[in-house]
């Protein structure tokens, strides 16, 4: 038995955590801001049941921590290492797995999207509107500055309110949330000019860029 054992046995105790679909979706939700357990379940989609069991393997993994409001716990990403980590550890299986590419590209569709830098540029241009199609609270919780909300919701009964002969660069929630690409889809059937933000809020925050609240 080779030596390292112990140390391979308590690396392995990560890859084990991250062994999950059901985890990877709680973590990237729980990148956004910090949720009580029954938040947390209805935006990922997992049964509340489900979702605490999942809590405590990312708990012992040391990649969430909580906090206590009264009855209520909160919960939220151990650190912002974790946060960059997620956003290595994506990139470099979507650059790996051929599978994760297509099923992106089956999810997203094709659409040619706003780098992170890029955005970063045009954030004072008068001719580039940035709209966050998250719900109100996500908005409120942090946003990419300049950025004005639009709930996906209200979006359609909103599209008087933006300007015409603008670019509109739209975003949601993360890498692979599909609400910015429809949003920009509507937008483009009502003749407006309009991309994705490329890695969504999650893209942007990940790369350190500056956040409003």
């Amino acid at each position: 038995m080779f030596a390292e054992e112990p140390i391979y046995a308590q690396l392995a105790r990560l890859g084990k955590a991250l062994a999950s679909p059901v985890r990877l979706r709680l973590l990237d939700v729980l990148d956004q801001r910090e949720r009580t357990v029954e938040e947390l379940a209805q935006a990922a989609g997992v049964p509340l049941k489900n979702t605490s069991a999942q809590l405590q393997h990312l708990r012992a993994a040391q990649l969430v921590a909580s906090r206590r409001d009264g009855t209520r716990v909160y919960y939220r990403l151990a650190d912002e290492r974790v946060s960059r980590f997620l956003g290595e550890f994506e990139a470099f299986a979507e650059g790996r797995l051929a599978g994760l590419r297509e099923a992106v590209r089956a999810r997203l569709g094709t659409l040619d999207g706003v780098t992170v830098e890029e955005l970063a540029a045009r954030l004072d241009d008068p001719g580039t509107i940035v709209v966050d199609v998250r719900a109100a609270a996500e908005y409120a919780a942090g946003h990419v500055p300049g950025a004005v909300s639009v709930p996906m919701a209200e979006l359609r009964d909103r599209l008087g309110e933006l300007p015409a002969g603008a670019e509109i660069v739209a975003y949601c929630g993360g890498p692979y949330c599909v609400v910015a690409p429809e949003a920009v889809r509507l937008l483009r059937e009502h003749g407006y000019e309009a991309r994705p933000l490329d890695g969504g809020f999650l893209g942007w925050r990940r790369d350190g860029k500056p956040l409003a609240r």
